[in-house]
């Protein structure tokens, strides 16, 4: 995923490990407030008292302009993870009273404390998301103890009550709702039985799209397995249209995939006149034909309402996530290739998790080498921190994770 909690230049299984744990820590802490995080009032009525896990906003001065800016590490219209922002941020825009800043094309260097000074200094911004991984330390740490009036709010879950500045935020999303529920449609869609993932690098996040996409698609087809491959970083446009050919060469019929850009996936999967369930935003222009649906990010909800909070004064929590339920991921629209039997399943597993009764992780669960990593009789819910630190492959899927 790009740059939530993916960024395109230093991401690394490494990396990821300080986060993942102080997510936990930051999950257990503010369980109240993200277990699962409740969608915020669209016009409140009143401040009310900050709930523990949750800071007041300091309020914009009423006589000046409510400016937000929005920065992205790569280009907005890159059919992908900052295409998906940048769609966010179209929404913002649209609100009363609110001006939008945008920049792209960013990297995750002091670069990114230029744009954001110059944002503040020069745009009059009072709250900016800095959407990429890389962004968060030490740019927007330091930036948030530079100007404590401002609201830093960061895609990832890099956020931990008591270390951090309370001008800064985190916020995320279960997005892997979203590709079980892709991984339902591909498993009815598929004649050969192979789906096929093409993943950047296999962090626990990644590794827990795989699974879920795999697990929905046996949900409904027990013969079904996943080849995937690992092309080693977030955007390699070569590579991964590499990866494409190759598993349309084994057979694969369906494929999908968790790099930063999907359009030469969808492209290669389209040329090669098999299927595709795209990832981040709306692939379906790319794919006319082979398109089936995808797991798309649904920020503009999460931006336009921590915008009302931040502009009104109210208090909000600093670690947010969710799901489906609360309207943070979706699903793209089903294309034509997808029957109406296919439809009927993909949208009752799309209610019952929205409703909450459909625990895509319970026992007895075995990985690909048959090895128990949840016990029968056990589940792991959305908010589980476990699933944080996912190290698995599961049964079905054809691959290894890279050491």
């Amino acid at each position: 995923m790009a740059p939530c909690m993916e960024s395109p230049t230093s991401r690394s299984p490494v990396a990821y490990l300080p986060l993942f744990t102080s997510l936990a820590l930051g999950l257990a802490g503010l369980a109240a407030c993200s277990k699962p995080a409740e969608p915020a009032p669209a016009a409140p009525a009143a401040a009310p008292a900050a709930a523990p896990g949750e800071e007041k906003a300091p309020a914009p001065a009423a006589d000046k302009p409510f400016t937000v800016g929005f920065i992205y590490v790569g280009p907005k219209g890159d059919y992908g993870y900052n295409q998906a922002h940048s769609e966010g941020a179209a929404q913002v825009a649209k609100m009363p009273g609110i001006k939008i800043r945008e920049e792209e094309n960013v990297p995750e260097t002091v670069a990114v404390q230029k744009t954001m000074e110059s944002m503040i200094e020069l745009d009059g911004a009072s709250l900016i998301f800095p959407t990429s991984f890389g962004y968060f330390d030490p740019h927007i740490l330091k930036l948030a103890e530079k100007y404590p009036k401002v609201w830093f709010l960061h895609c990832g879950g890099m956020y931990v009550e008591g270390k951090h500045p309370k001008n800064v935020g985190s916020y995320f999303g279960y997005i892997d709702e979203a590709q079980y529920v892709a991984g339902i449609v591909a498993g009815l869609t598929s004649k050969t039985n192979k789906l096929g993932f093409i993943a950047a690098k296999p962090i626990p996040q990644v590794l827990r799209n795989i699974n879920s996409f795999t697990l929905g698609a046996r949900s409904v087809n027990p013969k079904a397995t996943t080849a995937v491959v690992f092309t080693g970083d977030w955007s390699l446009p070569t590579k991964e249209a590499e990866a494409a050919n190759s598993l349309a060469d084994q057979g694969v019929d369906v494929m999908t995939m968790h790099v930063d850009s999907p359009k030469v996936i969808v492209e290669t999967a389209e040329k090669r006149g098999i299927f595709v369930s795209g990832y981040h935003a709306n692939q379906s222009s790319l794919a006319p034909k082979g398109y089936l649906t995808g797991a798309e990010w649904n920020w503009g909800k999460i931006y336009t309402d921590y915008v009302t909070h931040v502009k009104a004064g109210t208090a909000f929590p600093h670690l947010l996530r969710g799901g489906l339920k609360e309207g943070f991921v979706k699903m793209s629209p089903y294309g034509a290739a997808v029957s109406e039997e296919t439809k009927k399943k993909a949208d009752a597993a799309k209610d019952a998790l929205t409703a909450g009764t459909l625990i895509i992780y319970k026992g007895p669960l075995k990985d690909n080498t048959g090895k128990v990593v949840i016990p029968d009789g056990t589940s792991q819910a959305q908010t589980d921190v476990e699933l944080e630190k996912m190290n698995y492959l599961v049964e079905g899927v054809v691959g290894k994770i890279p050491s």
